[in-house]
């Protein structure tokens, strides 16, 4: 009988010892799918430069501005740059302040490389932990670099509206 990660440190089990969790990886595959569809058709029912994603974004926004002066919101994210040794460590000191701020702060989570297209192909995402995720679509809906979804939405149900 193998130990579940619940019964024992998963770290001291041997290979034969562990369990296939393939299970898990596939709640937490829906979990993320089920976040980014979320997300997604907020935006396409509000504008993002009129949204709140949490009660700190003021907090958050003005932290990460602080932290990444150098971010440029518009331009896609250098994956490479963000999980090198040094920008692990830049992001891991930002992310650690909202430990008992923000639940759920280093739950794992996927954000749009570019503001400019919508989740698709794995080229377009990056995987993150859910700060990352606000703390990188706040500045993108203060922008107003995600405004383009609603309108697309919206343009699409008065064209649907039209054809009735």
């Amino acid at each position: 009988m193998s130990l579940g990660p619940s019964e024992a440190n998963v770290d001291s089990l041997t290979a034969e010892q562990q369990e296939n969790f393939e299970d898990i990886e596939k709640q937490f595959a829906v979990k993320v799918v089920q976040h980014m569809e979320a997300y997604w058709s907020i935006l396409e029912k509000m504008r993002g430069s009129t949204l709140r994603l949490t009660r700190l974004d003021n907090e958050i926004y003005e932290h990460f501005k602080k932290e990444f002066p150098d971010f440029d919101a518009k331009a896609t994210i250098n994956e490479d740059e963000m999980k090198s040794k040094a920008g692990k460590e830049r992001w891991r000191n930002f992310i650690n302040t909202y430990e008992e701020k923000v639940a759920d702060y280093n739950f794992g989570t996927m954000v749009r490389a570019n503001p400019k297209f919508e989740y698709a192909e794995k080229d377009e995402v990056i995987f993150a932990v859910r700060m990352q995720f606000y703390a990188i679509e706040i500045v993108r809906n203060r922008e107003g670099l995600n405004d383009w979804i609603y309108e697309k939405a919206e343009a699409e149900r008065k064209e649907k509206a039209s054809k009735k």
